[in-house]
C-alpha cells in the first residue's frame, strides 16, 4: 500500500512539476494576543436521525465525540415523525407520538431515546430540533401522503408531504413537547438536559418544510418553547433555523419574540436563548470542473448576522449558524458537488471557517457555532459523492480539517499572510484569481504555539504549490522547540486517493478495508527541532494546493 501510495504521489508531483511554486511569508507573533478564538466548528447534524443507531454511524458519531468530548452538539430532523424507525434518504422517524382510537396521546420515547443515548454515550450532546409533526397530529388535508418518497436526483420540492403541515391542535403540540422534555429530564437528569439546546422545526421559510404561515410558525415556536420550559425552566431555548438569512420571514420573528404576543402564554415576546439561521455556498460545474461559491455563503452569513445585530434586545445573544455548508443538499447528487471526497472539501472548510469568525467580529456578534450539516449514509456505495465526513465508516479528509481544529487553543495569536485573499474581495468575487493561502495561529492552554496554513482556490483544478516562509517571534527563551506537523492533501490523510489507486472497488475486501483505514489516519511528523534566537525562528515547508497543514510548536 505504501508503495502505491508514493507511486500516487510522484505522479501527482509531475502533474504539477511544470508550474514553478510561489513565495508566501506567515508572520506569527507567540507573544501577542488578539481575543479568544471559540471553537464554533463543534456543531454538526444531518437529515437522517436513525442512522446515528447504525454501524457506520454509531462509529463516526464517537469520533465526532471524539474532538471535543461533552462540548460537540449534533442536530437531526424528523425526531417525532411517525413511522417504524427505517431510515432513508432526507427521512426518519421515532413514532414517539400517536393516539389511540379515542383521540388520547400515546408516547413511546423507545427509538428517540436510542438515538439521544447513542450521541450521550460517545460524548455528543443533542442540539435537539423540535419536529416535525407526527402523523396523528398533522392538519394536512385528507389523502396527503405523511412521508415522502424523495430520492437522490428527484426535485427538491418532492420531500414535502403531511409531516410539514401545522398540528389540528396546539395544545396538543404543546403537551408532546413538555412530556419528551420531561422524559429526558427524568431519564438523563435536569444538569445533563440543561446543557442541550432546544429549537423547532427546519427552514419553515421554505415550503418543502413548512406549509403554513409565519404566523403559524410562530405559534408552533412558541407553544413548543411553552412546553420545553414548562418541563425545565432553565433549558436552552431559540431558533428559527431559517433557510439562508430568511429575509423577511427572519425580520417578523425577531420582532416577534422581542415584542409580539405570545401564542401560548399571552405575554409579551418569547424565551429566547440563542438565534439560529442557515449559510449555504453555490458550486458550479464549469469549464469540466466544480467551481465554488464561498461568496454566497459568506454574504448569506453576513446578511443574517445584520439582522440580528439591528435589534438591540437581541444584538448580544449567542448565534448558531445551524446549518453551515458549501451547498445545500447532502443527498444531492450532480457534477456540481463532485468536490466532497477530495481535498476541495476539505480545504474549502478550512478556508470558509477563519472568515465566519472575521465576519462575527467585524459584525460585533456572540457566534457560539456554525453547524457542518454532514455526517454519513449507511450502506452506500463507496465514495458515493454525498457531502458526508466518512464512507462506509472510513474518514473523508474533510474530518481531518476538524481533528486540526480541536488542537487550536482558545487564544488567538497575531498572524498575518502575504498570500491570504482578503475579506472583502472574498466577499465579492470568491477565490477565482490568486489562491487563499491564509493562516490561523493560536496558544493552547499548556503554551504550545499552533499554527494552521491551508492553500484554497475555488476552481477544482491543479495548480502551483505555495512555497511557505513561516517566520514566528515572540518565542521567549533561545532554546530548541519540538515541532509536529499534521497534514491532510492528495497524499496525506486520503483515503480517496487511496481507494482510487486500488482501482476504486466498490466492494473493497478486509484487507483492502484496514489499508483505506490506514490511508484515512491524519499522521504526526516529527520536524527538525526548531532553533530559537532572540525569540524568533523560521520554518520553510511546502504547501500543495487544495493542502491544510498544522504546526505545533512546544
Amino acid at each position: 500500500m505504501k508503495q502505491t501510495l508514493a507511486a500516487l504521489a510522484l505522479v501527482l508531483a509531475a502533474a504539477v512539476q511544470a508550474q514553478p511554486s510561489f513565495p508566501v511569508r506567515i508572520d506569527v507573533d507567540a507573544s501577542q494576543a488578539v481575543g479568544e478564538l471559540k471553537p464554533i466548528w463543534r456543531f454538526f447534524g444531518a437529515d437522517e436521525p436513525n442512522v446515528a443507531t447504525m454501524k457506520d454511524g454509531r462509529k463516526l458519531m464517537q469520533r465526532l465525540g471524539e474532538l471535543r468530548p461533552g462540548s460537540v452538539y449534533f442536530r437531526t430532523h424528523n425526531l417525532l415523525n411517525t413511522g417504524d424507525g427505517t431510515a432513508a434518504f432526507k427521512w426518519g422517524s421515532t413514532n414517539a407520538y400517536t393516539e389511540d382510537a379515542q383521540g388520547r396521546p400515546v408516547y413511546d420515547w423507545t427509538v428517540v431515546d436510542r438515538i439521544i443515548e447513542t450521541y450521550l454515550q460517545r460524548g455528543v450532546r443533542p442540539y435537539l430540533q423540535i419536529g416535525f409533526m407526527p402523523q396523528a397530529l398533522s392538519s394536512a388535508p385528507a389523502g396527503t401522503p405523511y412521508q415522502h418518497s424523495w430520492r437522490p436526483g428527484f426535485g427538491y420540492q418532492l420531500i414535502a408531504a403531511a409531516w410539514n403541515a401545522p398540528p389540528k391542535d396546539y395544545a396538543k403540540w404543546q403537551e408532546l413537547v413538555y412530556q419528551w422534555v420531561r422524559h429526558c429530564v427524568a431519564r438523563w437528569g435536569r444538569d445533563e438536559v440543561k446543557t442541550w439546546y432546544f429549537e423547532v422545526w427546519n427552514e419553515p421559510n421554505l415550503p418543502p418544510y413548512w406549509s403554513g404561515t409565519q404566523a403559524e410558525f410562530n405559534q408552533l415556536h412558541d407553544h413548543a418553547m411553552a412546553g420545553v420550559r414548562r418541563a425545565l425552566p432553565e433549558a436552552r431555548v431559540g431558533g428559527p433555523d431559517v433557510a439562508s438569512h430568511g429575509g423577511a420571514f427572519m425580520d417578523a420573528f425577531l420582532q416577534h419574540v422581542v415584542s409580539g404576543k405570545n401564542h401560548a402564554t399571552g405575554e409579551i415576546g418569547t424565551p429566547t436563548d440563542f438565534l439560529s439561521f442557515h449559510a449555504k455556498g453555490s458550486p458550479r460545474f464549469v469549464d469540466g470542473h466544480v467551481r465554488m461559491g464561498m461568496a454566497v455563503q459568506l454574504k448569506d452569513i453576513a446578511t443574517g448576522f445584520q439582522k440580528i445585530a439591528a435589534v438591540p434586545a437581541l444584538k448580544g445573544k449567542p448565534i448558531v449558524i445551524g446549518e453551515n455548508d458549501p451547498e445545500g443538499c447532502a443527498a444531492c447528487p450532480g457534477p456540481q458537488n463532485a468536490y466532497r471526497n477530495g481535498t476541495m472539501y476539505s480545504s474549502y472548510t478550512a478556508a470558509s471557517y477563519k472568515r465566519i469568525w472575521q465576519l462575527a467580529a467585524r459584525h460585533g456578534v456572540n457566534l457560539e457555532g456554525a453547524l457542518t450539516w454532514a455526517f454519513t449514509f449507511e450502506d452506500q456505495p463507496w465514495f458515493a459523492g454525498y457531502r458526508q465526513l466518512a464512507t462506509n465508516g472510513v474518514d473523508l479528509p474533510v474530518l481531518q480539517v476538524f481533528r486540526m481544529y480541536a488542537k487550536l487553543g482558545a487564544t488567538q495569536l497575531r498572524a498575518e499572510s502575504s498570500g491570504e485573499v482578503p475579506l472583502d474581495e472574498l466577499l465579492t468575487q470568491g477565490v477565482q484569481g490568486r489562491p487563499d493561502v491564509g493562516v490561523l495561529a493560536t496558544r493552547t492552554g499548556d503554551g504550545k504555539v499552533a499554527v494552521m496554513v491551508w492553500h484554497y482556490h475555488d476552481d477544482d483544478v491543479a495548480g502551483p504549490d505555495a512555497a511557505v516562509s513561516l517566520q514566528l517571534s515572540g518565542l521567549g527563551s533561545n532554546r530548541s522547540r519540538a515541532v509536529t506537523q499534521w497534514r491532510v492533501d492528495k497524499t496525506h490523510a486520503n483515503a480517496f486517493t487511496a481507494w482510487q489507486a486500488m482501482g476504486s472497488p466498490q466492494a473493497p475486501n478486509e484487507k483492502q478495508y484496514v489499508q483505506l483505514e490506514a490511508a484515512s489516519v491524519m499522521s504526526p511528523t516529527a520536524l527538525p527541532a526548531l532553533a530559537v534566537s532572540g525569540g524568533t525562528a523560521a520554518i520553510d515547508f511546502s504547501l500543495p494546493r487544495q493542502g491544510v497543514t498544522l504546526l505545533v510548536i512546544e
